[in-house]
């Protein structure tokens, strides 16, 4: 139950809050993180987020699964662990649990992002399809429509706009780790499929260092965000070959990189 008040006036009535609660990631069942979550697609997250973080390796997803001490009902569904039969590398433990709100900025210097991604090939951003991804987005919200709480995450096609999936989470970049995890188990992930459709990643909220890191490890050469975008964010763009847009609301955007040989609306 919540109270309203409007011009003085208050109201009780029932409300709809959203869920948020620790998840335990394992990869081959080695503690990698404990991250603040919506329960919902936990696999995805899992996947996504140990593929953003470059500690697959390499190796391929062969299963996800709950487990922990007991049964996944005794730990409430709140541990995935991702397994590649042993052929990723070991990971090290992250100390601490990673907030749903900003994720662990830093975790990685970006000269150590560069040594292991490539630099995706620039490609023309016509920034008009943002209005079309914006209005497709918003059907598909169903946990922001109910309880106004919640992020989303979008990958688009960057020749017409067309979404192809959409994910919401209490954080960020939960819901980008859900849409690269998801990608990654359909074998459609930019970043995986030689000669795919040049992909784009629409966020809610801000573009920082992090949300480009997990753009420029899916292979998304555009990223676009309702709101602005951190200085170190821009130079990571500028150094994975991305198109960063930020601002990219009611029918405006601003352009941060020169990446791209887009015609540029001012704003």
């Amino acid at each position: 139950m919540s109270v309203r008040v409007h011009d003085g006036a208050s109201r009780r009535g029932p409300d709809s809050l959203i869920v948020e609660e620790p998840m335990e990631i394992r990869l081959d069942d080695h503690l990698v993180t404990t991250t603040m979550r919506t329960p919902g697609h936990d696999f995805e997250l899992a996947v996504g987020f140990c593929h953003s973080e470059g500690l697959l390796g390499g190796a391929a997803v062969s299963g996800v699964r709950y487990c922990g001490t007991g049964s996944a009902v005794t730990t409430h569904f709140n541990v995935v662990s991702v397994s590649t039969g042993g052929w990723a590398p070991e990971p090290t433990a992250r100390i601490g649990t990673t907030a749903s709100s900003c994720g662990l900025c830093g975790s990685e210097t970006l000269d150590r992002l560069t040594d292991r991604l490539d630099q995706l090939r620039a490609v023309t951003v016509d920034w008009s399809v943002l209005d079309r991804v914006v209005g497709q987005v918003g059907e598909k919200q169903d946990l922001f429509a109910t309880t106004g709480a919640s992020h989303a995450a979008a990958a688009f096609r960057v020749a017409d706009g067309e979404v192809v999936l959409v994910r919401e989470d209490i954080g960020r970049h939960n819901a980008v780790d859900k849409v690269v995890g998801r990608m990654l188990l359909d074998g459609a992930l930019p970043a995986m499929v030689a000669g795919a459709d040049a992909m784009g990643l629409w966020v809610s909220g801000r573009a920082s260092f992090e949300m480009v890191q997990k753009a420029w490890a899916g292979g998304f050469v555009a990223l676009a965000s309702v709101s602005a975008a951190s200085a170190l964010a821009v130079e990571t763009a500028e150094r994975a070959g991305i198109a960063l847009a930020g601002f990219a609301r009611d029918g405006k955007v601003t352009l941060y990189t020169d990446a791209d040989e887009a015609e540029r609306p001012r704003t």
